[in-house]
């Protein structure tokens, strides 16, 4: 059997290599790939997809964020064109040519990739396309034992197209009825096939059914992690704020430490007990007995970057902390990663 020998670069050659850089159709949240957005059922997923296709059609910003004006093609496959022109009415006054849609096309196995690639050739400059629901171009006698398989092989042909045709593709779709509230992302539908091939995986929640407002979790391969927290008001998804990986990481950290920060850079040094620290800096939030504990695990986070060095020791007596000044936090003058 004859086989093709692997394809490789050497990294000197990859290093200096011009190459295209990942095109995003909605700066820093959406880029060319395959993306799935995952939400219970009713919570919005359609307005928000069909209000986002109209953003995009016409090269308005997303929640404040830069499109990239392109053609878009929207599939609503559980709906009907009159029950999607409803949402229309509703979104907007003037709809773009732009934005193409259909509610009929066949299973990924039955030529979906064909008429896709049919559409392109007549639409070309089309970039985004919204399939919704996922579940409506996949094979549903699939059995369980094969799910890990069949969710990884539709979501690679799919990339394929995307990869193909620098197209972004965004697929709707459910969320288990179990929760995770370690991980909400493990709550997406079928196996982690999905997730695994998917470029990004966006997450859409609502603390209850009453409520108005979600947070749309997002991470992927060519986007940082991100919050965004939302509100549902005249048929669409309005911004409320935004937090990147770094703010979240940072909002874990207790407010005390970043008090104490400030006391020991002021301080120099400061040495003593955690009761004698607590007093000296007229802190009422947090008991002696949990500083050691606090310092002990944010201190990496929260006191490194700000050039806070800290030992512990036990005498006869008690336990001493002992914090330091050692140099100016400052990202450009001693390498540290700031908060």
């Amino acid at each position: 059997m004859t086989v093709e020998p692997l394809s490789t670069v050497d990294a000197d050659t990859l290093l200096s290599s011009p190459l295209p850089q990942t095109v995003f159709l909605v700066e820093e949240l959406l880029p060319q790939g395959v993306h799935i957005l995952c939400g219970a059922s009713k919570i919005g997923k359609s307005w928000l997809v069909l209000w986002l296709a109209l953003q995009v059609a016409q090269g308005l910003p997303v929640w404040g964020l830069k499109t990239l004006p392109c053609k878009a093609l929207y599939l609503g496959l559980e709906d009907t064109l009159s029950r999607i022109q409803d949402r229309l009415f509703r979104l907007t006054d003037q709809a773009p040519p732009t934005l193409r849609i259909g509610t009929l096309c066949h299973q990924l196995d039955h030529g979906l990739q064909n008429q896709i690639e049919q559409y392109l050739c007549s639409f070309s400059h089309t970039k985004l396309i919204i399939i919704d629901t996922f579940q409506k171009i996949r094979d549903n006698t699939i059995s369980r034992g094969s799910l890990y398989a069949a969710d990884y092989k539709d979501m690679s042909l799919l990339k394929q197209l995307a990869d193909r045709y620098n197209l972004c593709i965004l697929l709707v779709h459910h969320l288990r009825k179990l929760t995770d509230t370690a991980d909400p992302f493990n709550e997406v539908s079928g196996s982690t096939g999905l997730q695994g091939a998917a470029d990004s995986t966006f997450i859409l929640k609502r603390s209850n059914r009453a409520s108005d407002e979600a947070i749309l979790l997002a991470t992927g391969r060519d986007i940082e992690y991100q919050q965004l927290t939302l509100r549902f008001s005249q048929f669409r998804w309005h911004l409320v704020s935004r937090k990147n990986a770094t703010t979240l990481a940072k909002e874990e950290i207790p407010s005390f430490l970043f008090r104490l920060a400030d006391f020991v850079r002021q301080q120099k040094h400061w040495e003593g007990s955690a009761t004698a620290l607590l007093a000296a800096m007229g802190e009422t939030e947090v008991t002696a007995n949990n500083v050691v504990k606090l310092i002990a695990r944010y201190w990496e986070r929260a006191l490194d970057p700000m050039g806070i060095t800290y030992t512990s020791h036990r005498t006869a007596a008690e336990r001493r902390i002992s914090l330091t000044v050692t140099h100016d936090g400052n990202d450009s003058n001693d390498g540290k990663y700031p908060i």
